[in-house]
């Protein structure tokens, strides 16, 4: 979901092979730190059956992470909303309502807004093409959550959610459904405008004002599109392109316009790029890699690529990686939401966990 060192010598020809070395390593990208940083994950939690699937992450300002469980894998329980504490003990923030027309609910994304509320992407027709998945705000005050209520109605699949500004953002999986590559993109709310009582519905097939930027995917075995989200100090927008294994970067004018989209970081050893966080201390960002069982930090500065957790296809027994689809910064430790969905080799089994990555720095 990267480190590049420059080195500089008083010898011109110590300085030509840096700036050989520096070079390469840009135009390849992700290539770079492989395998020169693997750390092992351990488990953080260990979560009941109640709560099968853990997803979206975020931390809250006292370091507490918010959890979303929306429980795809047995969902013979309710969608949840769950903390995970200091001491990484668990407890329910509230039980998500399902969707009208659905009778199911599917929450991914969360983030904190301005406002102390959580805005949570609620996908529950996970994998279909109906436009059902909702943008939740869940009410919170003095930590507890009085009500859920839908703001944006009409996403295909909402899925990761940042609150940067005034706004609050939200990447669409699957934008026009049956284009062919797959049409993704963001999609940009300015907070004063969500209205509980009165939702925004979304004009279908991108044709939505509220839509910031799109992207395709080229990728036919693994057809998802914009994913994971997040926002660093200076206000630049980062997002996921799943299946393409990319990572774009986007700066805005001083209108809050989209004024440059480029590929920040793409290629091995990234082989899918899902959930996405920035760390708070160096910039730098953390991304979930499902396909490759593996999390990725990225440089800040250059777009490379450092692996420093991978595994093979396993149960998540101790700690290992089964799955992974999203993570969070806590200090110097990256936790990380083993989804576990089943399919392409990968079987959903026990145990149900959160693994941690010490990042011993």
């Amino acid at each position: 979901m990267q480190r590049l060192n420059a080195c500089r010598s008083g010898r011109s020809s110590r300085m030509l092979a840096a700036v050989l070395v520096g070079a390469a390593a840009l135009v390849l990208g992700g290539c770079a730190g492989l395998t020169d940083h693997l750390r092992q994950p351990t488990i953080a939690v260990e979560l009941p059956e109640r709560y099968n699937t853990p997803d979206g992450m975020v931390l809250d300002r006292d370091g507490t992470i918010i959890l979303s469980c929306p429980n795809f894998n047995n969902p013979a329980y309710r969608a949840k909303m769950l903390r995970i504490d200091k001491d990484n003990r668990i407890s329910e923030v509230c039980t998500i309502p399902v969707g009208p027309s659905t009778g199911r609910a599917g929450p991914l994304g969360v983030d904190i807004g301005p406002d102390g509320n959580l805005y949570v992407a609620d996908n529950p027709a996970f994998g279909t093409d109906e436009p059902v998945s909702r943008l939740l705000r869940i009410v919170m005050k003095d930590g507890v959550a009085e009500r859920c209520e839908t703001v944006v109605t009409g996403f295909v699949q909402s899925n990761a959610v940042s609150c940067f500004g005034d706004y609050v953002y939200v990447t669409e999986t699957k934008l026009i459904p049956d284009a062919s590559p797959l049409v993704s993109g963001v999609y940009r709310f300015r907070l004063s405008d969500l209205k509980g009582e009165n939702p925004i519905r979304l004009k279908p097939r991108g044709e939505d004002g509220h839509l910031l930027t799109r992207i395709t995917t080229h990728n036919t075995t693994w057809v998802v599109g914009a994913n994971g989200l997040a926002f660093d100090a200076q206000g630049n927008m980062y997002f996921c392109n799943f299946g393409d294994a990319q990572i774009l970067k986007v700066t805005f004018d001083e209108n809050d316009n989209v004024y440059s989209q480029k590929v920040f970081a793409a290629g091995a050893p990234l082989k899918s790029t899902d959930g996405l966080k920035v760390d708070p201390e160096t910039g730098d960002l953390y991304v979930a890699d499902f396909v490759a069982n593996a999390v990725h930090r990225i440089d800040a500065k250059t777009g490379a690529v450092t692996t420093i957790a991978r595994n093979g296809n396993t149960d998540g027994t101790g700690g290992k990686l089964d799955r992974p689809s999203e993570v969070c910064v806590r200090g110097r430790k990256v936790y990380v939401s083993n989804i576990d969905l089943p399919g392409s080799g990968n079987a959903y089994d026990r145990p149900h966990t959160i693994s941690v990555i010490d990042l011993g720095e």
